[in-house]
């Protein structure tokens, strides 16, 4: 078998024919067979996933992505063992090995390890029998939940009630995630404390930020006439023992399993307040999207799987043509948190530096994910995209059906612009004044969604997560610990306990700041 070095080779010598080189004409696509061109490349490279209502089309057309570049990618994935390492992550085998955990995120919507996804189902039971007796009244008249949490406790909720909750609202969530204090008083300010419920979000139940942001909140009840501020509280954590020392009732608490990370835990009782806000038939439709995709990728092998696709570019563009970014845009109002939510999972997955046999990698890891909403963005950053020296794989999502109710027009001129972008970054327009010359040649992918309802957002949300899943495994890295992040936790807390000694520069903050 080939080395994983000697194909990464190969992809590096590979031609580079531009874009519309690619759409042009047909021609000879070399050990990988005849490369198409126009509708045969839309045809090869674009495929629709169905859900039980409507579906995602995923076209990757308009990258670089030929005959010759899937070859050698589908060759990276056999030396790398991916058949095998993604049978791992279904099977609830170790696919964490600095932690020496298995990543059950996909358990949690009935996918993998029978045991796993019923004890799973179970635990999605009780969180669902707490939100229909909060519904119903059991704990008395609530209008809002301020929910506290940070990184994916805060992230994924944040997304899944700003997405789903603007037509309909069983309840006002409020996601707060900052330990600056202004964030938490925005959230005050927005609710009545008699009606307020708190969800407190931390896997260990130890998180500094929102155990210090919950004990405000607790605080705040009881000043505003709560007689019983702890009797509010509904704990979400894989460290029930803790929740139960902090105070909480044993009732209240809603636990998962210490096999789910954080950024992939939203399909767990992290999810709460999305079933609090849109109720828990859209939580469970929100889990059938990704299942299907679950399935999907599972069950598909070589290029034909969506995901690995879309890794195959994304590694491509990364590691042989030098990419340090990619951008998201969201051609819908409701998908606004979408690139907030895809930077955490997608760096905080894969920023690495070792590989998971604690070898240096040996080459780029993930892009910085960045992006924004359209057609906002297009009056902010694309000139960069258009005319920049940078090359930027981007993104576009979008759905066929309106998420309003206005005159058609509005929505009409959102897709055009959308489907125009693309367009414009792969053909370019030359021009005599340099000022005016686009050089095109620019790649882009649609993910086209027929609706955007919970089923379509929680396949959105899976599609990524494996993706990102692929992309390790091709690099030889382990996505599902994050040590980086613990390295500043510590010199905070070296800070507050005062005696560390730190950097000239640090320690004139400090002083400055009145902390030294």
């Amino acid at each position: 078998m080939t080395s994983p070095a000697d194909i990464w080779d190969t992809l590096a010598s590979l031609p580079r024919p531009t874009l519309g080189e690619l759409f042009s004409a047909a021609r000879d696509g070399g050990e990988g067979g005849a490369e198409p061109a126009g509708a045969d490349r839309v045809a090869m490279l674009s495929g629709r996933l169905e859900l039980e209502d409507g579906g995602i089309l995923f076209d990757w057309s308009k990258t670089h992505l030929d005959r010759a570049v899937i070859a050698a990618f589908e060759d990276l994935a056999e030396a790398m063992d991916f058949a095998g390492m993604r049978a791992k992550l279904f099977a609830g085998e170790v696919v964490n090995p600095t932690e020496g955990r298995a990543a059950d995120h996909a358990t949690l919507r009935g996918t993998g390890d029978p045991a796993k996804t019923e004890e799973a189902a179970a635990l999605i039971d009780r969180m669902g029998m707490l939100v229909e007796a909060i519904h119903q009244g059991a704990l008395g008249e609530i209008e809002h939940l301020i929910h506290i949490g940070i990184g994916g406790s805060a992230l994924g909720p944040a997304l899944g009630v700003d997405a789903l909750s603007r037509d309909l609202s069983y309840c006002d969530v409020h996601v707060v995630s900052n330990i600056d204090g202004v964030a938490l008083e925005a959230a005050f300010a927005k609710c009545d404390p008699a009606k307020t419920l708190i969800a407190v979000a931390s896997k260990t139940f130890t998180t500094i930020e929102t155990m210090t942001n919950a004990e405000s909140a607790l605080k705040w009840l009881g000043e505003n006439g709560v007689s019983d501020p702890g009797g509010r509280v509904i704990a979400l954590t894989a460290a029930p023992d803790k929740a139960v020392e902090w105070g909480v009732d044993e009732t209240r608490i809603l636990p998962f399993q210490e096999s789910v990370g954080g950024r992939y835990s939203i399909w767990s009782s992290i999810g709460f307040p999305i079933a609090m806000a849109v109720g828990m038939d859209d939580f469970r439709a929100m889990l059938a999207g990704a299942r299907a995709v679950d399935e999907h990728f599972r069950g598909t092998d070589g290029s034909a799987n969506l995901v690995l696709r879309a890794a195959f570019a994304d590694l491509y563009y990364t590691r042989v043509r030098g990419c340090q970014t990619r951008a998201v845009f969201a051609y819908d109002e409701r998908l606004t948190l979408f690139p907030d939510y895809l930077q955490q999972l997608e760096m905080e997955s894969n920023g690495k530096s070792v590989t998971a046999d604690m070898r240096p990698v040996d080459g780029p890891t993930a892009p910085v994910t960045w992006g924004g909403v359209g057609t906002d963005a297009q009056h902010a950053v694309f000139q960069l995209l258009h005319q920049g020296t940078h090359l930027i794989p981007v993104d576009f999502i979008a759905s066929i059906a309106p998420g309003d109710e206005l005159d058609p027009v509005h929505h009409r001129i959102l897709l055009m612009n959308c489907f125009a972008q693309g367009a414009a970054l792969m053909a370019g327009k030359a021009g005599e004044d340099p000022a005016r010359n686009y050089p095109g040649d620019r790649p882009s992918a649609t993910i086209l969604c027929d609706d955007l309802d919970a089923a379509v957002l929680g396949a959105l949300i899976a599609f990524h997560e494996h993706r990102t899943f692929s992309s390790a495994v091709l690099m030889g890295i382990n996505p599902f610990d994050q040590f980086g992040v613990e390295l500043g936790k510590q010199m905070a807390n070296a800070i507050e306990k005062g005696g560390e000694e730190f950097d000239a520069s640090t320690k004139a903050l400090l002083e400055l700041a009145g902390l030294g």
